[in-house]
């Protein structure tokens, strides 16, 4: 089921993705290591794998991966958390041009909902995609926080965390009741006003036993699940508290079930739970059992992967809405670390089977499964699923493939098995994924890096209402909902203040990309686009580190060898 997003517009709402691609769903009825404690050393063949995953380009002179400055990137990445930050800002912000915002979220429904992040170039505050955002950043952490620690940067990474974990906090307010949304899309798109002088509604929704949302509260708990692995050492009390919270989510998730867009009308035309809920009770069940080690989390997951679909669906994505290759990979650490019982096997195996799919997808090896079986892939190498914020997906396929490459180096797996019976080394996935992290530094056709801030050339024009608009502490004087498209929105001049760390929706599938304000498919940017290249962009830093002290022109791949 591939669609595109239908909504086109000119001052209007729109949805911020389309339906997901899954393929081979014969069998389905429905559609911690913190810190690393391991860094690696062995030298891989890359040249050749970069001439397999990127080649093909024309046009514009590439900088090289050897280019790039990983460490710059990684503190721009964190840089952009804080330019989303809603709610009363800090002493210690650094995004200077962003101030107090949102102060009276919830005050209308009696309850303090103050804090969060915007999602995007707008400002609802929509539950699910955040949820998201912290798990991804939670993961990066747990499988890279060694590495963040080493390039300076652990201190703001954790602050970027918290600074979700705790709007989440705030909005479980029973067992059974999470807020899943602040601000009106409709509304709020229809406007184009700094967040400081919003002026649109602030109207709060939530899901309970009567309006169930599954969906939403299983990544909400999967979130803080992941989150309490990342404070275990650092914040024990803490990380207690976001496990307690974790569970109950879970337990509400799985006791009322339902799609949380059929209980929150507003969402459905912006974050439709496409995919359903079933993706995310297996996702939740997951990262709980990894924070808890409890068997009950890892009996859920094998006991209700064929009816959930986890042994099922057969995925070319992974997002913020589609959670199956995620869980599938996670799944299949369990079985690589031997982290299960006999009884688990037959199903983690076939977890396993479902995962490979999804990596060999991107690799564009899987022989059987026709057209739908592999990942389309642009002229210049780009990952493409769809035209409108097709980075989401890059980023997040970079990130799996590297993590999956991780857990067979440490399991000592040297190949994956495709569909059609090709095998594939494991040193490719990590190349597959560090060629997608350069491609978004500028190892592309045009030579943009779709890193805002970061390198010569990068977008001037997102989509993004405070960045383009002169900075609330320059200027105090209100700004009205409409005067900001008046003076603002259509100025061909580049945005005022940079959106450091954001990365943008990205090019087409030709790596055509029109750096225009109006053009919200690819310059508006999401926290979810950079959230996983967080955890990438530090352990391309140690990798880079370790080549020069090499003084090898070859990059470094993961592996179980010990430094």
């Amino acid at each position: 089921m591939r669609a595109g997003a239908a909504a086109e517009r000119h001052h209007q709402p729109h949805a911020k993705r389309s339906p997901p691609a899954m393929s081979g769903a014969t069998s389905c009825p429905c559609p911690c290591r913190w810190p690393r404690l391991h860094v690696a050393a062995v030298v891989v063949a890359f040249a050749l794998a970069a001439a397999v995953l990127v080649g093909g380009a024309e046009g514009k002179q590439q900088p090289s991966a050897a280019q790039h400055n990983y460490e710059d990137a990684l503190e721009k990445s964190l840089l952009y958390f804080e330019a989303q930050r809603s709610g009363r800002l800090p002493h210690s912000q650094r995004v200077a041009w962003r101030h107090h915002s949102g102060l009276t979220d919830g005050l209308e429904q009696g309850v303090d909902l103050v804090g969060g992040y915007y999602d995007a170039g707008d400002h609802v505050k929509f539950g699910l995609p955040m949820a998201f955002t912290v798990t991804m950043l939670s993961w990066s952490l747990i499988e890279y926080g060694d590495d963040v620690a080493a390039a300076g940067e652990l201190g703001h990474a954790l602050e970027a965390v918290k600074w979700g974990t705790d709007y989440f906090i705030k909005a479980h307010t029973k067992p059974d009741e999470l807020w899943a949304e602040v601000g009106d899309g409709d509304t709020d798109h229809y406007c184009w006003q700094r967040p400081e002088d919003m002026t649109t509604s602030r109207q709060a929704y939530k899901v309970d036993r009567d309006h169930p949302g599954s969906d939403v509260a299983g990544e909400t708990a999967a979130a803080m699940a992941a989150a309490s692995i990342v404070f275990r050492a650092s914040n024990p009390h803490y990380s207690h508290l976001l496990l307690h919270h974790a569970q109950q989510l879970f337990e509400f998730a799985d006791k009322y079930r339902g799609k949380y867009d059929s209980s929150i009308a507003e969402v459905k035309s912006y974050y439709a739970s496409v995919s359903g809920y079933r993706d995310e009770l297996l996702w939740a069940a997951l990262w709980l059992h990894r924070a808890t080690g409890r068997a009950e989390y890892l009996d859920y997951v094998v006991d209700n992967a064929h009816e959930f679909g986890g042994t099922g669906w057969a995925i070319n994505e992974f997002s913020w809405d589609v959670k199956y290759a995620g869980v599938q990979i996670l799944a299949t650490r369990l079985l690589l670390r031997g982290e299960h019982e006999e009884r688990h096997r037959s199903t983690l195996e076939q977890y396993k089977a479902k995962a490979e799919h999804y990596v060999c997808a991107c690799l564009g090896r899987n022989a059987e499964g026709g057209a739908d079986a592999n990942v389309e892939r642009s002229p210049g190498g780009m990952l493409y699923i769809r035209q409108w914020n097709n980075m989401q997906y890059v980023t997040s396929a970079a990130f799996l493939l590297s993590a999956y490459s991780d857990y067979l180096s440490d399991a000592g797996v040297a190949a994956v098995s495709c569909a059609g019976g090709e095998t594939v080394a494991a040193a490719e996935v990590f190349a597959l994924a560090r060629a997608q992290v350069d491609y978004v530094l500028g190892t592309n056709p045009r030579g943009v890096s779709y890193l805002v801030g970061y390198g010569p050339k990068y977008p001037n024009r997102v989509h993004h209402r405070a960045a383009s608009i002169v900075p609330y502490k320059h200027s105090k004087e209100f700004i009205g909902c409409t005067q900001g498209f008046d003076h603002w929105f259509g100025r061909r001049s580049s945005n005022p203040n940079v959106l450091v760390g954001a990365i943008v929706g990205g090019p087409d599938r030709r790596d055509r990309f029109r750096d225009n304000r109006e053009n919200y498919m690819q310059t508006e940017a999401c926290t979810y686009n950079t959230a996983p290249m967080v955890g990438m962009f530090a352990k391309l830093h140690r990798m880079a580190r370790l080549e020069r002290e090499q003084g090898s022109t070859t990059p470094v791949t993961s592996t179980a060898a010990d430094v």
